[in-house]
C-alpha cells in the first residue's frame, strides 16, 4: 500500500464539473493560507499562479453554480489531515 503525498497538488477546485476537482486529495482538508491568513472559503486555487477564488455571497450563475470572485497574492496550501503538517503546527503552538 502507498503512502498518500503530503504535498498538495499546485491547483485544486471543490466544483465536481472542473478537470482540477479531486475528491480523495478534498476528503483529506486542504488549509489554505492567503496573503498571511487562513481563509476556508475558498473554491479553487492555483499555488504556482498566485491566486484563489471565492465564492461571491450567495449568489448563483444560471446554472446554480455559485459566482466566484478571482483574488491574486500569494498562496499557501497543505493538508489538513493524513499528514505531518497538523502536527508540525500543534508542537509549534507548544
Amino acid at each position: 500500500m502507498t503512502k498518500p503525498s503530503d504535498t498538495p497538488p499546485d491547483r485544486l477546485s471543490t466544483n465536481p464539473a472542473s478537470p482540477h476537482f479531486d475528491q480523495e486529495k478534498l476528503q483529506r482538508g486542504i488549509g489554505i493560507r492567503f496573503k498571511g491568513s487562513e481563509r476556508h472559503d475558498v473554491e479553487e486555487y492555483s499555488i504556482s499562479e498566485g491566486w484563489i477564488r471565492v465564492a461571491l455571497g450567495k449568489k448563483v450563475d444560471r446554472h446554480g453554480n455559485p459566482l466566484t470572485l478571482k483574488l491574486s497574492g500569494p498562496v499557501e496550501a497543505w493538508f489538513e489531515s493524513g499528514g505531518d503538517r497538523g502536527e508540525d503546527a500543534d508542537a509549534e503552538a507548544n
